[in-house]
């Protein structure tokens, strides 16, 4: 009797671990949404993963699980693959941003495809999963890297100079100004001042009732063009 007591604890235990392990995989997943129909916005952010990215993940969970999307450059996720995981596993979206930011419009095309090849392969290292769209450092492309690309290009059309002005409340007040449903949001993790940000400008931009996504949801259901440059989704939202 003893014996069955234990084998049915030891059983009931594993069982609820599998099940928190299943629930906490189906929180992590991106909720259906549909934004055509409610007011979205793609807050993205460039260059990391570095340190102050893990606390930037942290503030997006504590301020409404908030859904972002990385476009990370290879040889940070190299040097942090954890926070990449990490990024991944909460549902946010990871997209590549090349090797080591380079221009690559100066670049032969073989070399642009090692700079998108060695990243995808550094993040799926990471995260399990080859990035499914990209976006050019500096904004700058060509036919070359359209092509090599290989994948939807997905650009902005909020750029909130965070690199140059370094000032959480001009960022904060920025982005509320700017933003229509269907923006993609230019940021950069590598910054403290547009990590500190974050709460407020989704604060922000919640109270006008605003939806966070990833840029695939931002889209859905409609598949972006390969090899072409996107910047926005500002026509979908017909309320």
């Amino acid at each position: 009797m003893q014996r069955r007591l234990v084998i049915s604890a030891v059983t009931a235990a594993l069982c609820g671990t599998t099940l928190a392990g299943t629930a906490s995989s189906a929180s992590a997943a991106p909720k259906a949404v549909d934004c055509r129909k409610v007011k979205c916005v793609a807050l993205t952010f460039d260059d990391g993963p570095v340190k102050d990215t893990q606390r930037l993940l942290n503030l997006l969970k504590a301020n409404g699980d908030a859904r972002a999307t990385f476009y990370a450059v290879g040889t940070n996720v190299q040097k942090n693959p954890a926070t990449m995981k990490a990024a991944a596993t909460a549902g946010h979206q990871i997209g590549n941003h090349s090797w080591d930011h380079a221009d690559l419009t100066k670049l032969s095309a073989a070399k642009i495809k090692s700079q998108f090849s060695r990243a995808d392969t550094a993040i799926k290292d990471a995260t399990g999963k080859k990035p499914t769209t990209v976006r050019a450092p500096y904004g700058a492309h060509n036919a070359a890297v359209r092509s090599a690309a290989g994948r939807p290009l997905v650009h902005w059309s909020v750029d909130t100079l965070d690199w140059k002005y370094r000032d959480t409340a001009r960022l904060i007040k920025y982005v509320n100004a700017q933003t229509k449903p269907g923006d993609i949001v230019l940021m950069h993790d590598i910054h403290r001042t547009t990590v500190d940000a974050v709460p407020g400008i989704i604060k922000a931009l919640k109270a006008r009732g605003f939806t966070f996504v990833t840029v695939d949801q931002l889209f859905a259901p409609v598949k972006l063009p390969v090899g072409k440059v996107t910047y926005h989704n500002r026509a979908a939202y017909r309320p």
